[in-house]
Parts: structure tokens; C-alpha cells; sequence
């Protein structure tokens, strides 16, 4: 049988035996149908504390902290409906967005344009956060497990500061959304690194769908907490990437909410461990590095047998990427086990930009083999990250069951992470 695996903007096709394969993939949720609608009544009926509208004064100033690039967050939506709350209130002169790059870079002009909409840059200043850019950064204080913390300077001065994402499971931070808006996304570098050091990514809490417990959640809940958030907005999304439910109001109790949402449409249980496992990074826009891949790899890890197969197809269009560390980390040790016993090494005080990334990859392909398929990087390129690359998933997929035995079993993620399987 043919499934249709989500890559790129194309999707790709890989043919399978039905007899051996289990397909793992979103329970369909219908949008909401009115998708600015379900937007308003979060903005004015919260989960906790008051509407919008009543915590903004006239002439007070307003930072929205949105996803970057990398991510499907509907903000061409999410954005205007905080915007039409705000108007009679605020002055757009006094609003600023601030995209939530973390320690990815920043987004185009046009790339602007696609994710928020011609009105919406138009009319609204919009900066892209640089955590290495020292002149944009505010010293806050030290949080949660000993966390240094520099914010945006103007998330930091804002009256108002108002936090707009979407919660799906995370790899390492549990879900997304809520208080990752203000860190790592607004944080500068220093912070990020201690956040994502190689004890707190190395902790086994440190997974999909656990946020308390959680060494890198607890510290990233602490410091959006200690630092205030005004509002908090949060969509759950379905696979065709529309708002399914929307969340509002004070940042725990809507994150809260968000995440119980989030995880009834996104985890999956299955029986047993796979042999091999076919797993995508959801296509474009998250599909578009090697380095935001890794998050397919970790899915198809929670089910993987040790020693088994995994098959990733991420498009890639962006390189590894280029810019950032991710690339050169990968190619400082001559295997995944030494690159591994290096980092696991390293003091908060010693960790490298995106070396958490790398960290986890390795893990994975220390207990399995990997093979790629892209459409961007060559054969060489996947060596120098310790990665095989095959050009036919279906052939990949084949091989790699007749080498575990004629009992051997196949598990798909068409959409890669955005359904997260896991051993009942």
C-alpha cells in the first residue's frame, strides 16, 4: 500500500506491506470553524484571569512575542485578533512584535510578509530577536535551577507583554508554546546555553509530553513567571495545520489547559517496538533543516527496538543550516558515541550553541541506524553528520526489513512529530 509521507510542500509517497506496517499518524480533529472567532472568545473568555481588554490602559506600551519561521503557528491570524482587542486602546505605535527566534535566525522581509501578512507588517513594527546581539539584551536576574537571564530589551521595558504560540508535544522541553515564548525565545544566548545544557537535556524527564518534572520546563515555566507575562495566547492545531481550540488568559493555568488539549491530539500508545521505523519532520515549514529534523528522529526513537532501523525524510531546503553551531558540532568528534561522551562531559558553563541538538541526535544514533532522505543535502553532507542517505524511502524501508528477519515490523509517522507514539 501506499502512504503519503508529509515532505516539503509536495508530500512523498512511499509504498509499504500492509501485513507488516502500522501507520501512526494525527487523529483528524475538524477545525474550528470560525477560526478568527475562536481566537476572540480566547482573548475574551480565558482560562484564568481577566479578558485582554481589561488588563491594557491607554498609553501603555505592547511587546506580542510570536513563533519565527520555523514554525506553523498561525500568526497571520493569532495577530491581528490581540491587535483588533487592543484597538481603541493602543496606539500601534506603541506595539512592537517581537519574533521568538531563540538562537535561530531571523526572518526576511518576505518571509515576514507570508507569516503575519502585508497589514500586519505594514502597519506594526516587527523585530526580529538576536540572543547574540548584546545592545537588544536586559540583564533580569537568576531563575529557576541557577539560570542567568538576559530577555529582549524591549519585552523586558513593555507595559504589556503578550505571549501568542501553538502547543504540540516537545522533544525535549515537553510541549512547546506557553512560557517558551519568552525563553528561550526572547533570551539571549547565555541563557539559552545553561537551558539547554547537557545535564538538563541529558535527564530522562526531559522528553515529549512531561513538562513538570521536567529539568528544562521547570526552568524555562520559573523564568516567564519571575518575569512576567500579561496574556498568554496558545493554539492546539490539527494536521492540516488549522486552530482546532485556542487558550487564553494567565500564562499557567492557559499553558495548562493548552497541553491536556495538545495531548489528547498528538500522543498515540502502540504495543511494542518496531523494527523499523519510517518517521518525516511534518514537511514545510518545519521540515526545512537537518537540525529541526532531529525532532522526527526523536519520534520514531520513542518506538524504535534498540538496534533497530529509522528512515527520516525531511526536504531540507535550508542545509543543516549554515548559520549557528549545529553543523561544526556534528563533524568535532569521529562518531555519535564519542560526540556524545564529549558533551555529556561538558559543565553548564562549557555547553556550545546547539549542541543540546546534537546531543539528542547522537543518543539516537547510538542505540540505532539512521538513514536520510533529502532533497538538499548530498551524500557527503549526511557522511559529515554521521548520517547514510538514500534516495528511495520504499527501497531504504525494504532492505532494512529483510535484514531484521521475516517477523520484522514497520512503523510510519507520516507527519513525523506531530503525532508522538510512545510504548503503552
Amino acid at each position: 500500500m501506499k502512504v503519503r509521507l508529509a515532505y516539503g510542500e509536495t508530500g512523498l509517497d512511499v509504498d509499504v506491506d500492509p501485513e507488516k506496517t502500522t501507520v501512526v499518524e494525527p487523529v483528524h480533529h475538524e477545525a474550528a470553524p470560525d477560526q478568527a472567532g475562536v481566537l476572540t472568545a480566547a482573548l475574551r473568555d480565558p482560562v484564568a484571569g481577566p479578558p485582554l481588554r481589561e488588563r491594557v490602559r491607554p498609553g501603555q506600551s505592547v511587546a506580542i512575542s510570536v513563533c519565527d519561521g520555523t514554525r506553523p503557528q498561525p500568526r497571520h491570524l493569532m495577530v491581528p485578533a490581540v491587535l483588533a482587542e487592543l484597538d481603541g486602546i493602543v496606539n500601534l505605535d506603541d506595539v512592537v512584535i517581537l519574533v521568538a527566534t531563540g538562537t535561530h535566525r531571523g526572518n526576511t522581509e518576505s518571509e515576514l510578509r507570508q507569516m503575519l501578512g502585508d497589514e500586519v507588517v505594514d502597519h506594526v513594527r516587527i523585530v526580529n530577536h538576536d540572543a547574540r546581539d548584546r545592545g537588544q539584551l536586559a540583564w533580569m536576574g537568576t531563575f529557576g535551577k541557577d539560570v542567568p537571564v538576559w530577555l529582549n530589551q524591549e519585552w523586558a521595558r513593555a507595559d504589556v507583554r503578550i505571549t501568542t504560540g501553538f502547543v504540540e508535544p516537545h522533544f525535549f522541553a515537553g510541549f512547546s508554546g506557553g512560557p517558551k515564548l519568552v525563553a528561550p525565545g526572547l533570551a539571549a544566548l547565555e541563557t539559552v546555553l545553561v537551558l539547554h545544557d547537557a545535564a538538563r537535556i541529558g535527564s530522562p524527564r526531559a522528553t515529549w509530553g512531561i513538562t513538570h518534572g521536567n529539568p528544562v520546563h521547570d526552568d524555562v515555566r520559573a523564568i516567564a513567571e519571575a518575569t512576567g507575562v500579561t496574556f498568554a495566547l496558545d493554539v492546539v492545531l490539527n494536521r492540516d495545520k488549522e486552530i482546532v481550540s485556542a487558550f487564553g488568559g494567565d500564562l499557567p493555568a492557559m499553558h495548562a489547559a493548552a497541553t491536556a488539549a495538545a495531548k489528547r491530539i498528538a500522543m498515540r500508545p502502540v504495543p511494542a517496538p518496531f523494527d523499523v521505523v519510517v518517521t518525516t519532520n511534518s514537511g514545510f515549514p518545519l521540515d526545512q533543516n537537518l537540525y529541526q529534523a532531529v525532532k522526527g528522529m526523536s519520534a520514531a526513537y520513542q518506538v524504535v527496538r534498540p538496534g533497530g532501523t529509522i528512515v527520516c525524510a525531511a526536504e531540507c531546503r535550508d542545509g543543516f543550516p549554515d548559520h549557528g553551531s549545529y553543523r561544526q558540532v556534528l563533524a568535532s568528534a569521529r562518531s555519535p558515541r564519542h560526540l556524545l561522551e564529549t558533551i555529556a562531559a561538558r559543565s553548564a558553563g562549557e555547553t556550545v550553541p546547539d549542541q543540546w541538538q546534537v546531543q539528542i541526535q547522537a543518543r539516537i544514533q547510538c542505540d540505532n541506524q539512521v538513514v536520510m532522505h533529502t532533497s538538499y543535502l548530498s551524500d557527503d553532507d549526511l557522511a559529515s553528520a554521521h548520517l547514510r542517505q538514500t534516495g528511495d524511502v520504499s527501497e531504504a524501508v525494504a532492505q532494512a526489513l529483510a535484514a531484521a528477519g521475516p517477523d520484522a515490523r514497520l512503523c510510519v509517522l507520516p507527519e513525523g512529530p506531530q503525532t508522538i507514539p510512545y510504548l503503552s
